[in-house]
């Protein structure tokens, strides 16, 4: 009897360590299995038609639907990304000749013989067709960062050849006005994109001359751990303290500026850039004391998800 007892408990053992065993292997088919389809959404080749559903179990099927959604979807994303590369590329190509064409036209009239009255009116048509050009400009490489077909590529290299080619660009315009546009020379380096920064910078520097009507411009660079600084430094007409936060929104513009030329995108423009380099951009300023636009730019790559 006491064998039978024996033989019992050792067969319920027995029983109870297979059921766990077949339940830790197919647990562990089934992570595997999930793993599989992470794997292949992950690069981009997931299909439904590479598991079969009839030997899934019923977490595993639910998972595959959703990512056979999630590949459907990012499918259309591509696609709806293509057509508005076509969109910005179309816009862009047709809309040079004829804004081209009014300047050439708006020049060739001012030098007429004009009334007073006739001047004013073509020199109006060449500034607004100026401001076209901008926005359109502006616009199309805003789109071009935000739909990532244009990708900014960062690299490390000293910042000073960039900046003497702002200086050399903006010089003109600054005398111009009587100002002084000063660059202090330095020998830093940050990790940025040269291309894209200097366009950053060189709206920092066009908006600092647009807004100062005497004394100087200065681009003056400090050296952190982990940033570069680039400050551009103006004795301009300043910025209202409440002002300061939506000075970087797209399109924004402030009642004390309106009567002055520009759209309101330059900024937005410039802080899409620099964030985008893995940077911030920082505002100093007081309401007729001047401004200071502080950009940092990394040192290394990826600092700020190291951080």
């Amino acid at each position: 009897m006491d064998n039978w007892i024996i033989i019992l408990v050792l067969s319920c053992v027995l029983i109870v360590v297979l059921v766990i065993y077949i339940n830790h292997h197919q647990t562990q088919k089934t992570m595997d299995t999930i793993g599989q389809m992470l794997d292949a959404a992950v690069e981009g080749t997931y299909s439904e038609t590479d598991f079969n559903e009839s030997r899934l179990s019923a977490l595993e099927t639910k998972f595959a639907q959703y990512l056979s959604a999630s590949a459907i979807s990012a499918q259309n994303v591509n696609v709806e990304k293509n057509k508005i590369k076509e969109l910005i590329s179309d816009i862009s190509h047709q809309t040079k000749t004829p804004i081209a064409n009014l300047m050439l036209y708006s020049e060739l009239i001012a030098e007429e013989e004009l009334s007073e009255d006739m001047r004013s009116n073509v020199d109006a048509i060449g500034q607004q067709t100026e401001k076209l050009r901008f926005l359109i400009d502006s616009l199309v490489k805003l789109s071009r960062l935000e739909n990532g077909i244009l990708t900014l590529s960062p690299r490390q290299e000293t910042v000073q050849p960039m900046l003497d080619d702002i200086q050399g660009q903006y010089t003109s315009k600054a005398r111009s006005k009587g100002l002084e546009l000063r660059v202090i020379a330095t020998g830093a380096w940050a990790n940025f994109d040269r291309k894209w920064t200097a366009e950053a910078l060189g709206n920092l520097v066009d908006n600092a001359i647009k807004y100062t009507s005497c004394g100087s411009i200065t681009i003056e660079v400090s050296e952190y751990e982990f940033f570069t600084r680039i400050d551009v430094t103006d004795t301009g007409i300043g910025i209202e303290e409440f002002e300061q936060p939506k000075i970087f929104s797209r399109f924004y513009r402030s009642e004390t500026v309106c009567a002055n030329e520009g759209v309101g995108i330059g900024l937005y423009l410039v802080r899409e850039i620099i964030s985008g380099e893995g940077g911030y951009i920082k505002l100093t300023s007081e309401r007729g004391k001047g401004s200071t636009f502080s950009v940092f730019l990394p040192r290394q790559a990826g600092i700020l998800q190291n951080c």
